[in-house]
């Protein structure tokens, strides 16, 4: 089965065609540039954890 790619509604904020696409398949993420197409692969717990923290808004700044 193909993965379903989805765009996050706050991509392109800059007009310049960046953004960051996911695919979910339950056990991993994949994510991508949406230009280059080449993509990365990372567990389900460890991009869960990811979200946590842009989510709490834990990164410095």
């Amino acid at each position: 089965m193909s993965a379903v790619w989805r765009k996050s509604s706050r991509s392109n904020g800059g007009g310049n065609g960046d953004c960051v696409e996911i695919a979910l398949d339950g056990s991993a993420a994949r994510i991508r540039d949406s230009k280059g197409r080449a993509d990365a692969t990372v567990a389900a717990p460890a991009w869960g954890a990811f979200l946590a923290t842009v989510k709490g808004d834990l990164f410095k700044r």
